[in-house]
């Protein structure tokens, strides 16, 4: 029998902090609701941690390589037979976090937390959810599920003249469809102590937490309203591990029916983000009235590849817009931050200032059973995820983004020719020829996970 074990910690500063995810810089002093870490650590058999696996997901936009080697050498020091390989980091990508990283914004001064600061604070709390996860390692069945809740919806409308735009309308008289395929379905893992309770869920949603993106308060977004739901129905001490599955071109947003849905939610008293965890709820409780835990010994392996991929090109006409915008920008907002800046790079490298090289990419490969989970450091694009799946060996493959590093946007072909944000090069160190060599080396390390004896 496995063993598994949890551990969280709330990552809500007591200081007010600058808030990731928009162009603009946004302070926070307070939290609509907690920011947390949660962690599942699983124990393979070794029981020195050699073969052991610690899971961390994060309420943060993105995970930062220097925050991640924070973490690893912070749990090494308190665990040092587990590889730190072996602890993997996924942001739930909320809108509504810490700024970990320098330089995507200038610091407005004060007593607002600088990025370090907010880094190593986030250090020690992930730390410490870490360690107590492995600390409270315990006999554990696991169970695999499959099933399906509208969350998030493909944010790329196109127009007659092929551009796309994400969040553009679609009430206009040059609408012609929505870009790509919604993913509504999401795989979760079930586990169940050694009397049979169930003590957690981990939920893999193709949807980033941005439902109120905008905020200038502390929040988890949706994931805050499903924990909640998910207690009040399952138990209170459940715990519930969320995962962001593959979802560059999806978001919570309606583009789309979006009076209509407005309206039914009126009707019914709830907000969006109740409405996103009453249909997570329903399916989660769906799901588990007919999963069983996985019989005999479960298999538990894992797999660290680090590639590297082909980076983006960049056309005349990219480089073009890149510097208009470019221009607009720095007389609108401050030139040192994240967006004039990486406008500058694409004209750079257009004219060879900068030459990008490779970009390396560390991708996990976790072996549960007959289920695999798959990691990525990108917002990458639905389709790539597809192609992912359907060629997977395992029953069930669970894939994340925004783990293990930066990785901006991995867009499709399609949705280069389209351009708009989340396509072009300002926001995209990979291409769509990059996409193809990840699926390759994803299905690769996938397979050589179940070719194992």
């Amino acid at each position: 029998m496995l063993r598994i074990g949890w551990g969280s910690r709330n990552i809500v500063p007591q200081r007010p902090a600058m808030l990731m995810g928009q162009m603009h810089t946004r302070v926070a002093h307070e939290a609509l609701d907690p920011l947390t870490v949660t962690a599942m650590a699983i124990d393979g058999g070794a029981h020195d941690g050699s073969d052991g696996v610690i899971l961390v997901s994060c309420d943060l936009a993105l995970i930062s390589d220097d925050l991640q080697e924070a973490v690893r050498r912070q749990v090494s020091k308190g665990l040092p037979s587990l590889p730190a390989d072996n602890i993997i980091l996924f942001a739930t990508h909320t809108h509504t976090s810490l700024v970990c990283v320098d330089g995507f914004y200038p610091h407005p001064g004060g007593d607002v937390m600088t990025a370090q600061e907010c880094s190593a604070f986030l250090a020690d709390r992930i730390a410490q959810a870490a360690v107590e996860a492995w600390q409270g390692l315990a006999p554990c069945s696991v169970g695999r599920a499959y099933g399906h809740a509208v969350v998030g919806h493909n944010r790329r409308p196109v127009y007659t003249d092929g551009t796309a735009q994400m969040y553009g309308r679609a009430d206009r008289p040059d609408f012609q469809w929505i870009e790509g395929y919604e993913d509504h379905s999401f795989d979760m893992l079930f586990v169940w102590d050694a009397s049979g309770a169930l003590a957690g869920v981990v939920l893999n949603i193709p949807c980033p937490s941005q439902v109120d993106e905008g905020l200038n308060e502390f929040s988890a977004d949706f994931w805050h309203e499903i924990r909640v739901e998910l207690r009040k129905r399952l138990g209170e001490k459940l715990w519930v591990l969320p995962i962001c599955g593959i979802s560059g071109d999806q978001s919570p947003h309606f583009i789309l029916y979006k009076n209509q849905e407005e309206e039914m939610r009126k009707r019914r008293g709830f907000s969006e983000r109740q409405e996103i965890a009453m249909r997570v709820a329903d399916a989660v409780e769906r799901a588990l009235a007919c999963t069983r835990p996985m019989e005999g010994e479960v298999a538990l392996a894992h797999q660290v590849h680090r590639v590297t991929l082909s980076p983006r090109r960049v056309s005349r006409q990219e480089r073009d817009w890149a510097e208009a915008e470019h221009q607009r920008a720095a007389a609108q907002m401050d030139p040192k931050s994240w967006w004039p800046q990486r406008l500058q790079l694409v004209v750079d490298i257009f004219e060879g200032r900068h030459k990008p090289g490779p970009v390396p990419a560390e991708l996990h490969f976790l072996r549960l059973g007959d289920a695999v989970l798959a990691t990525n450091p990108f917002e990458l694009f639905v389709d790539f995820g597809l192609r992912i799946k359907e060629r997977s060996p395992a029953a069930q493959t669970l894939l994340t983004q925004l783990t293990s590093g930066v990785g901006w946007y991995l867009p499709t072909k399609r949705a280069v020719e389209g351009g708009g944000y989340g396509a072009m090069p300002a926001v995209c160190a990979v291409g769509p020829e990059g996409g193809d060599e990840l699926v390759e080396h994803t299905v690769k390390g996938i397979a050589e996970l179940f070719a194992e004896k």
